[in-house]
């Protein structure tokens, strides 16, 4: 059974942010209620009302029960603006409904038997969903709170498209008028690859037979490997450079 949700609106005067920010700091959300064949009108909610409301996922995909200063009327969510940092509705917009017009709806997509998918259990495969939520027409009366894909029978490697949901009666997804090309894929199995990240060499080391670095100095020939001593019977190293100008030689 559909979940009933209830909102209680009043007319506001005054428009622009500052008559806005005076209503949020009474508490209040400012909104507008359009549609149905009659002028927009500003209104205005309460807050902890409906953010209460927000935090369920089916308020977003039912039909309001709407009392607008004493005047009992249906409509559907369009916009809900929330606060980045507090809790608090920043703006809402409303549409007003008739029974005989079709709507169009944005309602979530629930996926069933993910863990039972034969792409996962058979595959090793993660499920990817590629659209968590579906663009839908229907008259309100046949307004569903959201659709279910069953994927127990996808593969690995495979998709499921717009066009594999079972749509309940009276319910279409307008972007499958637009032909093939618009079926888009919904959901995937694939095999995630983990990347290994190469082991970082020693600081300064120099794998074996690579030449030095450009400018590095070339080893003395004849160099000792660990010590720097010299082998027996090696040439002497070169004279020490020569004193800089103007400076005394010790005798």
């Amino acid at each position: 059974m559909a979940k009933k949700f209830s909102l209680a609106a009043e007319p506001r005067d005054g428009a622009g942010k500052g008559a806005s920010r005076r209503l949020r700091r009474a508490g209040k959300v400012p909104g507008i209620l359009y549609g149905g064949g009659k002028a927009p009108t500003p209104v205005m909610l309460d807050n902890n009302e409906v953010m209460h409301n927000a935090a369920q996922e089916a308020f977003f995909s039912s039909i309001l029960d709407v009392n607008v200063g004493g005047e009992a009327l249906q409509a559907i969510v369009k916009d809900v603006q929330v606060h980045p940092a507090r809790r608090a509705v920043v703006h809402i917009d409303l549409q007003r409904i008739l029974a005989n017009e079709k709507i169009r709806m944005t309602v979530p997509l629930h996926f069933l038997n993910e863990a039972l998918a034969r792409g996962v259990k058979e595959g090793g495969g993660v499920v990817q969903h590629l659209m968590t939520e579906v663009q839908i027409s229907c008259l309100p009366k046949d307004l569903p709170e959201f659709l279910t894909l069953d994927i127990i029978e996808l593969e690995l490697n495979r998709n499921l498209h717009l066009s594999d949901i079972k749509l309940p009666e009276g319910v279409e997804i307008p972007d499958l008028a637009g032909g093939a090309e618009h079926d888009r894929p919904v959901v995937s199995i694939h095999v995630v690859k983990e990347e290994v990240e190469e082991p970082v060499a020693a600081a300064g080391a120099i794998a074996e037979g690579a030449a030095p670095a450009e400018g590095a100095a070339a080893p003395a020939e004849g160099a000792a490997a660990a010590s720097g001593a010299a082998k027996p019977g090696a040439a002497p190293a070169k004279a020490a450079a020569a004193p800089a100008k103007g400076g005394k030689e010790k005798k």
